[in-house]
């Protein structure tokens, strides 16, 4: 772990700075929205942007790296989001809100790339899998963080709005002045969706509801409280929630991944979500249960985006995996951009609680397709099973096919000292 921090310090506080921005620039959106008149409509088409910009960077952030290299491109992306991060309350209009959303998901696709790269050149094998640990941890360190802080000002002014701006621009100092300019890099072609398809539909179609579900919890989560009548301080807490839990709850629910049939984890993790949003639906009014509603959901969402790979990859050769997980991480980024579209469209229609309305449907469909999963095909014996990985939706392919390739060395490696220790008892 030390030698992880002394290699990557840099990287890691960079990350969770930019995280912080990010975390809160969101959240002051939803805020900021409602005093500004938006209608709920509007911001979910703001909110989708994000998405949209995000799930384009992922696929054109290789080429870009390529032509001019990773610190032009890390330093061009950086100056873009701090600048944008600026403009928001200078032009309060929902389709230029909309557009610098799709700007600064571009942007934040392209640094996650840039920096997952970067992480992969600064481990090894011996400690890639507690780099990749750590790097998740301190970005939702930062998300979390970042909800804190908008105590700071109000969201009517200017102040929380060059906050972020700040935390962007300082955040890449200690990166760019600290990081080898030219690591290593390259990505796997992934698979065709049909492929895809082939080898494990309840993996496709998981993730596609999943990215509705993370799409209402980032985008418009804050959006929700601001139509609640909820203060600042409490829509901070309420957000907060979603990522807190997600902390808490990875590990445990990898560890059991590993020991029972995924499918059955999938299922009850999908159901526990719904269950969550019935708590919102139903006992929203109290904030106390406000609270648990959005620590159930954002507990097992999160998890259940890792789940969904691993199973996938029970079913591919080691060869594939890094290629199925592009696929996966494309399908999630087609159901983040619809999921504000459907949430703006259904809170239009029954009011906030729509918001809660729409992840219930998400998470009782994912387990209903989990449990119809269940009799098409047999389980998988658990000794057949890939490690479970711990990998964050907002992670770019770059660090999916890192942790991919973490895992396969590690499953090789226990095969080779089994097959070492069985020599040994003959």
């Amino acid at each position: 772990m030390i030698k992880v921090l002394s290699s990557a310090w840099a990287l890691l506080l960079g990350m969770m700075l930019l995280q912080v921005g990010n975390g809160m620039q969101g959240t002051l959106l939803g805020i900021r929205g409602e005093i500004e008149g938006f209608s709920t409509m509007e911001m979910s088409l703001v909110m989708s942007g994000y998405f949209v910009g995000f799930l384009f960077g992922s696929r054109m952030a290789p080429d870009m790296i390529r032509r001019v290299g990773h610190v032009r491109v890390f330093a061009a992306l950086g100056s873009l989001i701090s600048a944008v991060m600026i403009l928001y309350p200078v032009l309060t209009d929902p389709i230029a809100w909309g557009l610098l959303r799709i700007l600064i998901g571009f942007c934040f696709s392209g640094v996650y790339v840039t920096a997952e790269s970067w992480l992969n050149e600064a481990a090894d094998n011996e400690n890639r899998g507690k780099a990749l640990s750590l790097y998740m941890i301190m970005q939702m360190v930062g998300i979390v963080s970042a909800q804190y802080l908008l105590i700071l000002g109000e969201p009517s002014g200017f102040v929380l709005f060059i906050v972020p701006s700040v935390l962007v621009s300082i955040a890449f100092a200690p990166i760019l002045l600290s990081v080898s300019p030219t690591p290593a890099f390259d990505t796997t072609k992934p698979l065709t969706l049909r492929q895809l398809f082939g080898v494990s539909p309840l993996g496709c179609v998981g993730m596609f509801l999943l990215g509705g579900v993370f799409a209402a919890q980032f985008g418009m989560a804050p959006v929700y409280g601001a139509e609640a009548g909820l203060s600042v301080a409490q829509i901070s807490t309420f957000v907060s929630f979603f990522f807190i839990s997600a902390l808490f709850v990875q590990y445990p629910v990898g560890w059991l991944s590993d020991r029972l049939d995924r499918r059955l984890m999938i299922l009850v993790g999908a159901f526990i979500i719904g269950l969550g949003a019935l708590i919102g639906i139903f006992l929203g009014n109290i904030f106390v249960m406000l609270c648990v509603a959005a620590a159930l959901i954002g507990g097992m969402s999160n998890p259940l985006y890792s789940l969904l790979i691993a199973y996938t990859n029970d079913f591919l050769e080691h060869g594939d995996m890094a290629a199925a997980a592009g696929g996966l991480i494309f399908i999630n980024g087609l159901g983040a951009v619809m999921g504000p579209l459907a949430v703006g469209w259904i809170m239009g229609q029954v009011g906030p609680w729509g918001f809660f309305m729409f992840i219930a449907v998400l998470g009782f469909a994912t387990s209903g397709y989990a449990a119809y999963r269940m009799t098409q095909r047999p389980s998988r014996s658990i000794e057949d099973q890939d490690p479970y990985v711990v990998v964050m939706p907002s992670a770019s392919p770059v660090a999916v096919e890192i942790a991919q390739e973490w895992a396969i060395e590690e499953a090789q490696a226990e095969e080779d000292e089994a097959e070492e220790a069985a020599r040994a008892a003959s």
